[in-house]
């Protein structure tokens, strides 16, 4: 989003310290140390909590919550199976990193797909074709895009930086030689327990220059 709205560049940098204070709050880091002075690619190879905050109070919660809705994380994604949960999220600091959501799996891999696919916000579904004992085609579901949330260009740019995350990032346990990977790591805390247990995640796409495949994996 601050990417396409033009707020950050792909040659800006950002300083993390190991915390920022956000109204008051100290918010850590993953690398409580910090990961000093980064590029923007360095700042998501590095999941960098300091870097995604600053990126987000540069948009600004209006934009911000602007394009969480057009990614559709306020919506059911509308598949054609029944018992799609809800979805829920709060502050704009935590979320900035991808906590306080409480996000159904397939609404993360449609949103995230329109992040990699040129920008394309699609309706997902399980049936493709249906066809008779003759062979003929008795039910086909055409492609249905929702919007279009992000422009090609920008779209590209992620997937860099995506495949930058498997080849020199928190992702680097999913590269595997001869294949062209992206994708993202991801640790949330629960949001209605106490146990202190958390949800660890891994989106990944292939072939990131031509998204065929996406995965979701998350350990609970």
């Amino acid at each position: 989003a601050a990417l396409e709205e033009g707020v950050i560049s792909m040659d800006d940098t950002f300083y993390c310290g190991g915390s920022s204070v956000i109204g008051g709050y100290t918010i850590h880091c993953q690398k409580r140390t910090g990961h000093g002075t980064q590029t923007l690619t360095q700042a998501v190879e590095n999941s960098c909590n300091c870097a995604l905050m600053e990126i987000a109070q540069r948009m600004g919660a209006e934009t911000f919550w602007q394009y969480l809705d057009d990614y559709g994380l306020f919506d059911k994604t509308g598949i054609d199976l029944a018992g799609e949960g809800t979805n829920g999220l709060s502050s704009l600091a935590t979320a900035s990193f991808g906590q306080t959501f409480k996000i159904t799996p397939i609404r993360m891999i449609t949103s995230f797909s329109s992040v990699i696919n040129g920008g394309h916000l699609l309706e997902p579904y399980t049936v493709e074709k249906i066809s008779g004992s003759d062979g003929d085609t008795m039910y086909y579901h055409e492609t249905t895009q929702v919007r279009q949330v992000l422009s090609e260009d920008t779209s590209a740019k992620l997937r860099e930086i995506l495949e930058s995350v498997v080849a020199n990032g928190t992702g680097k346990n999913a590269y595997m030689a001869g294949y062209r990977i992206g994708g993202k790591t991801g640790t949330s805390e629960k949001r209605d327990e106490d146990t202190g247990d958390v949800i660890v995640s891994f989106m990944g796409f292939a072939p990131a220059d031509d998204p065929q495949v996406v995965v979701l994996v998350a350990l609970d």
